[in-house]
């Protein structure tokens, strides 16, 4: 039974028991249904005290440190710790969130208060019937009735204000319902205990903490403090508690127990001695106000603070010495109070004497010890706070209570439920009787922590085992006396289990070791073969075959603390250091079994166990000490709730109900496979050029002072392009609002006229693009590209000028995109790790939300064409149902049993439908979150689906187009994409039928196809098909070669084709052929008629240049051919350079090896002949320049002087002293992989691993030479060449696999557009230099000396002192800073 899927039971939060007081203040609050609301670990509790139900808001990951409530009392804000903590705001009715904020603090959220909505509008003082709804916190007054502001949500501001941890203790206020900062300042150098909204003076808020009161006002974005004025009226001190009151008075608590008074910024008297000691909380109602202290009262004062009442709760029933009030909140005549030891009670005014005692937890200090009742429903907890308290499961409550000598480590309760035994810290254990909680007997045999007790199954024996590295056993009916010792182990004592025949004990230890024993005399079991037929009484090991699932697959970490298994439902229940409950199949053989996790506590869980009847499991957190009880569906009820309350079904947790790869799913298809496994990782951006240009500037700053050559006059425009990016990415092609076709490649976007079969270019990017969406009226298009700071680009079609950019949220890349209905908003998801969803304002510039997606890749985002508020991401063993939530994303899973990977998914005719395409060909119907159904439509994945007025149309790998009914029930048509029904206006040939479909979309009478193997064709509804646009498939293209006197070239790439292009107008490809292998070179021969292909499995062919058919081929290399010429003349010999860094010449006649060129040190990169055929010149990868005469390759050293006389037939090489200037400044990061010379030889043309592809004036002699720069390919550009007459220049991208044809325009016709840049890499004008006083205050780096100033002398000569200066030739530039400087200075 290795079944390694999830289980199929769940686990639903039932009760949580406790409340965390300890450093809280102020967190316990009545909602307006009169539950009660408040905190403990990661969850927010609503309690309702009549019906003795709780309800859970699980939207936390790490512990809640403050609440608030909303003046209407009934939204609730919460805070929480982490090192990217966030605030909630979520309804106190529903538990569900209605708005996230983030990204503002670090470390965590100390405070939170809300204002009165619609504050900004208001400017009279609150009504008294206001006053009465808005008892509880600190609120704002507002004219109209409350309920105006959310009718008038769009005209008001609904005011948060929170306090951060970080050093600053930061201050934000927040438009909580648009998730916006709206202003933030530096609250104080200290913490901050309290902040609070001033009630009858518009815009002001008060902030308290050590030695501090700030009185803050909002004018805009800004707050503005004043500190309070202490005088001489009372002594400066820490203030942990405020509130407001009419005529600009404020009171507040502070740590000796006194109340100060303060009017406007001064304290105006003091109230000594209202509580012994620091009053920790301050709460205002329309009675007056209570405070609660360290001391154990509560006071209660009217609206002027003159004293009501005391209620001492340590003098009642419940009270105890040193009960210590932390939070408290008045209504009407019912106080609750929470105190510092987890409890809240609740006080009726007229009966103070008698509080309720509510709920209680245990105190501050680890919580370790559990143990269940073997026959009731009964839990045992102990703890560092030294008690011992017994739950009853069914009642919810505390049933008994007894406090010990020593902090408790570990419970066992005997199996007829008599004795209970606690381990305790220092290495004793204490015996207790259940029914009274008196004392058995009391042992201590070791010096060490007993971290582990267990009685054996038939209730004789008990064993200790203990971090003395050892397992004492004791004999029960002898009243505990010790009968046996384990010592195996070399490390303390983890868990522990008896065999149900009480004859064996199996442990583990802290090193990682099981071993076993026979009881009851310890000796240690070494030979196997008897543990065979050994049934174990419980499983509460982390060690052992039967458990191996529990540990991840290539972990050898120990952050699970605790199991227990369900033999009879056959799952176990685990424990760890994540704050995770998790549930997995029992027995879990392999490693890294899928399971179903549940969030709450917020750190590390000690301890775990099944309840007796297995209905329930009960965990407890260790820092978080507070205990969870689950409720346990099993499988066949985990059905009927599915359809019952979604809600409950979620409140699992509400980040990942279960592992995100929950489910074992079919195995991936390769292209998935493949595009998964692409993390379009950078070693170098263009984003960091200029950062790098400026390192290497100071290095070459002598070279730059020299005259540089100039910029050629011609230039060059980017005129067509032969490829389509579909290898990689899908739904990327559609008609604009004209009927052109949209789509893109490399770092390109083209808008393609199928009339007139021309291309014109959006260039605003600088690296791939990876994903492109249209705007909803079709004239705008957005894309996102790869990037460090990946970029987004929305732009219209017509004239291609960019609308917006939005920057600053994605990393690496943005791998999808999507419009809303009405065009204002737009989603987009990054390739970081997390996959983050951004929702933006793109017309702003405005980041709406933003939520981690997914740890695995998302293909899909799509907004809810009804309800912008909505999307769904699909991608890998993922779709989620998405929902604004302020400045967050809250996101639950499909619900589909095993999650399957989605490629594709759109929305349907109504809000709640959404149809998606699996990976393995079937299309999901769902009705919100519900799966209804699943359709089979495709062989192998489904890639692209696009929704029409009435049905859709999907397109797959297998090579069919489906035209489908709007509900999916019928199939109307099919088109199979096939050479035979190919249109004769094709604008090139079909490489295979049925290629993979990647993009579909349909208009004017058409359907737009886009294929993996980069060809967009145009299916005409009656059947026939055009291609339109076709590039190479997927792999790198190097080889290309233009014709001696035709405008055609050839090209051969590593997808194993070889191409003819025609470059006259027609642009299209003229003939394809299949090689065996790849290919990196190509050379026609000079009379054209010769076609000679290099290979990568170092053989190469020669063939016809109509055909393509084989001439002739050779296979003497075993690596890359990289270069292949023939030589000039009548072709005679041809030269073939390979990877193996040997240069081969070959009569081409005689078809026979006549010579070998040797000597070089590492692999050839270019090759050229001189003019007559007699000469060799080489690059190598070692950046070699070497010449060999031809035909027998003997190597010759000529001096550079002479290689410039020499008439070269071709100049492709990019070393020597002609071509000097055109490696970059920054040439250690980057390389140039080709140049070519033009015909006339005035321009060298190159392309480098930036993507750039530049010109040249040649010959290019001296360093960092002037030149014209063009961005289109993506990433290296590796190769270029000119056509016979200069009229054309072709460039081959690598990775971006496509072809580009740049027309070249002569200085005349030429005006300036986008993609030329007439910069170089290091500036200076060409008439040698600057001015000397412009020099001078160029050299200055302004931001330096700003910084610097008092590391230098402050002396300096005065202005009109000074000797005339000396010319920038005879100064040292170094000199021309401190000259400079000292005038700043003076």
């Amino acid at each position: 039974m290795a079944d390694r899927t999830a289980p199929n039971c769940h686990l639903r939060l039932e009760w949580v028991y406790g409340y965390r007081g300890h450093q809280c203040r102020n967190n316990l609050y009545y909602t307006a249904a009169k539950e009660i609301v408040y905190f403990v670990a990661g969850v927010g509790v609503v309690y309702n005290t009549r019906e003795h139900k709780q309800k859970f808001y699980l939207g936390h990951n790490d512990d809640i440190i403050s609440l608030a409530l909303h003046p209407e009392r009934v939204l609730v804000a919460t805070g929480q710790v982490g090192k990217e903590p966030y605030i909630c705001v979520w309804d106190s009715y529903t538990v569900q969130t209605v708005s996230i904020l983030k990204d503002t603090h670090t470390h965590g959220i100390a405070c939170l208060a809300f204002d009165l909505d619609g504050q900004s509008q208001s400017e009279s003082p609150p009504s008294s019937d206001i006053l009465k709804q808005t008892a509880g916190l600190h609120f704002k007054p507002l004219a109209n009735k409350l309920k105006a502001s959310s009718i008038l949500l769009g005209a008001t501001l609904e005011c948060l204000v929170s306090v951060g941890l970080d050093s600053k203790n930061t201050i934000c206020v927040w438009d909580w319902r648009r998730g916006k900062v709206l202003a933030a300042a530096p609250g104080h150098t200290d913490r901050i205990f309290d902040i609070s909204w001033d009630l009858y003076q518009q815009s002001k808020l008060v902030s308290c903490g050590v030695k501090h009161i700030k009185f803050w006002s909002l004018c805009g974005n800004a707050l503005t403090p004043k500190r309070g004025v202490f005088g001489r009226t009372g002594e400066l001190q820490t203030i942990l508690c405020v509130a407001c009151a009419r005529d600009e008075v404020t009171y507040s608590g502070a740590l000796n127990g006194d109340i100060y008074v303060w009017k406007g910024v001064n304290l105006i008297r003091t109230i000594q001695g209202a509580h012994g000691s620091g009053i920790f909380s301050m709460n205002a109602c329309e009675e007056g106000f209570a405070t609660g202290g360290r001391d154990g009262c509560i006071r209660l004062w009217d609206l002027s603070f003159k004293p009501i009442t005391v209620i001492d709760l340590r003098e009642t029933d419940q009270g105890y010495k040193g009960l210590s009030v932390r939070s408290v909140c008045w209504r009407g005549d019912h106080i609750l109070v929470g105190t510092q030891d987890s409890e809240i009670f609740e006080v009726v005014v007229h009966d103070r004497t008698k509080p309720f005692l509510i709920m209680q937890g245990h105190c501050e200090g680890e919580l370790w010890a559990l143990a269940v009742h073997p026959t009731k429903p009964l839990a045992m907890t102990g703890s560092d706070d030294r008690s011992v308290r017994i739950w009853s499961l069914i009642d919810h409550a505390l049933i008994a209570r007894c406090n010990m000598e020593e902090p408790i480590r570990c419970a066992a309760v005997s199996t007829d439920g008599i004795h209970l035994s606690l381990g305790m810290k220092d290495g004793s254990f204490t015996v207790l009787r259940v029914r009274d909680m008196t004392e058995v007997v009391h042992i201590k045999d070791r010096k060490e922590a007993i971290h582990e007790l267990k009685y054996s199954p038939d209730g004789s024996h008990l064993a200790v085992g203990s971090n003395d590295n050892s397992v004492d056993i004791y004999s029960v009916v002898q009243r505990y006396k010790k009968v046996g010792q384990c010592v195996g182990s070399l490390s303390f004592i983890t868990h522990m289990d008896w065999s149900t025949d009480s004859k064996y004990l199996q442990t583990n230890d802290g090193s990682g070791k099981r071993l076993f024993y026979r009881m009851p005399s310890g000796k240690e079991v070494t030979n196997r073969e008897e543990l065979k037929l050994v049934q174990w009484s419980t499983w509460t090991c982390v060690l052992g075959p039967e458990v191996n699932g529990i540990w991840p697959k290539y972990s050898d970490i120990n952050d699970i603390n605790s199991l227990d298994a369900n033999f009879s439902s056959q799952v176990l229940v685990t424990a760890d250091d994540y704050g995770l409950v998790k549930l997995l199949r029992y027995p879990c053989i392999r490693k890294g079994a899928k399971f179903k996790k549940y969030l709450g506590h917020s750190a590390h869980i000690t301890n775990v166990r099944w309840s007796h009847d297995y209905q329930w499991v009960i965990s407890i957190g260790g820092a978080d000490h507070s205990v969870f009880q689950w409720k346990f569906v099993p499988e066949r009820k985990s059905k009927e709730t599915l359809h019952i309350a979604p809600q409950e079904m979620l409140a699992d947790s509400n980040s990942e109900e279960s592992d995100s790869d929950q489910s074992d799913v079919p195995e991936m298809d390769s292209e998935i496979e493949q595009e998964t496994q692409h993390t379009y990782r950078r070693q170098v951006y263009k984003e960091d050029l200029p950062q790098l240009k400026e390192q290497y500037k100071e290095k070459h700053r002598a070279a730059a002072m020299k005259k540089r050559e100039r910029a050629p006059a011609s230039g060059a425009r980017l005129h067509f392009i032969h490829g389509y990016r579909g290898y990689d990415c899908r739904s990327n092609l559609f008609y604009t609002q004209t009927g052109e076709i949209v789509y893109h490649v490399a770092a390109v976007g083209v808008v393609y006229n199928r009339q007139q079969n021309t291309q014109r270019f959006y260039l605003g990017h600088d690296d791939d693009i990876l994903c492109l969406a249209i705007h909803p009226l079709k004239d705008y298009v957005a894309t996102g590209q790869v990037g460090r700071d990946s970029s987004i680009h929305v732009w219209e079609t017509e004239f291609l000028k960019p609308l917006s950019v939005l920057k600053g949220f994605h990393q690496f890349g943005v791998c999808t995109l999507d419009f809303s209905a009405d065009g204002k908003r737009l989603a987009s998801v990054g390739l970081d790790d997390n996959h983050t969803i951004v929702l933006w304002d793109w017309r702003k510039g405005e980041k709406l939300s933003a939520f981690r997606g997914s740890k695995d890749k998302i293909f899909v985002v799509k907004i809810n064409p009804y309800m912008p508020d909505k999307l769904i991401t699909a991608g890998v063993k993922h779709m989620k149902f998405w929902h604004k939530a302020g400045g967050g994303l809250i996101g639950k899973k499909g619900n589909m049993g095993k999650t399957e990977t989605m490629m594709c998914a759109v929305y349907g005719w109504t809000e709640e439908m959404v149809f998606s395409g699996t990976c393995t060909g079937d299309i999901c119907i769902w009705r919100d979150m519900f799966l209804v159904k699943t359709v089979k439509a495709h062989d192998g994945p489904v890639f692209s689906m696009h929704a029409l007025e009435k049905g859709f149309v999907t397109g797959g790998k297998d090579g069919i187009v489906a035209l489908w009914d709007d509900t999916f029930e019928r199939c109307l048509k099919t088109y199979a994409i096939k050479r035979s029904v190919l249109a004769p206006g094709s604008k090139g040939l079909l490489l295979e039928d049925n290629p993979s479909i990647r993009a579909i979309s349909l208009g004017h009478g058409h359907i737009l196809v886009g294929t993996k193997n980069g060809e967009i064709l145009e299916v005409d509804k009656s059947g026939p098909i055009t291609l339109l646009v076709q590039g190479h498939m997927e792999g790198e293209v190097w080889g290309l070669a233009t014709h001696p006197h035709l405008p055609l070239c050839a090209t051969v790439s590593d997808d194993k084709t070889l191409r003819i292009w025609d470059l006259s107008p027609s642009h299209c490809m003229l003939a394809v052929r299949k090689l065996k292998k790849g290919g990196r070179c190509c050379c026609f021969s000079p009379d054209g008629k010769a076609l000679a292909v290099g290979l990568n499995d170092g053989s190469f062919l020669i063939v016809n240049a109509d055909t393509l058919e084989d001439l002739v081929s050779f296979h003497h290399r075993k690596d890359i051919i990289s270069d292949i010429r023939f030589s000039p003349g009548a072709g005679k010999y041809l030269a073939v350079a390979s990877g193996d860094s040997f240069v081969d010449i070959y009569n081409v006649m005689s078809s026979k090896r006549v010579g070998v060129c040797k000597g070089s040190m590492n692999y050839i990169t270019h090759l050229d002949w001189d003019k007559r055929g007699k000469l060799l010149q080489v690059n190598t990868a070692a950046k070699e320049q070497l010449f060999f005469e031809a035909p027998r390759g003997k190597k010759q050293t000529i001096p550079a002087s002479e290689v410039e006389k020499i008439e070269w037939s071709t100049w492709t090489c990019v070393l020597g002293t002609s071509c000097e200037g055109v490696w970059p400044v920054v040439s250690e990061v980057t390389e140039v992989t080709a140049a070519c010379l033009s015909n006339d030889r005035q321009v060298l043309a190159t392309g480098d691993d930036l993507g750039y592809v530049k010109l040249f004036r040649y010959p290019v002699k001296g360093k960092y030479a002037k030149f014209k720069r063009y961005v289109a390919h993506s990433t290296h550009v590796t190769n270029v060449r000119w056509t016979h007459d200069d009229s054309l220049l072709v460039s081959v991208g690598g990775a971006d696999t496509s072809l580009m044809i740049w027309s070249h325009e002569s200085e005349g016709c030429r005006e300036v557009r986008q993609c030329d840049s007439e910069e170089s890499d290091i500036q200076s004008e060409d008439d040698g230099g600057y001015d000397s006083d412009v020099t001078r205050e160029n050299e200055i780096n302004y931001v330096i000396k700003a910084l610097s100033t008092n590391m230098r002398s402050m002396t300096g000569v005065k202005p009109h002192l000074q000797q005339k200066e000396p010319s920038v030739d005879e100064s040292d530039p170094v000199l021309c800073h401190y000259d400079l400087v000292h005038f700043d200075d003076s």
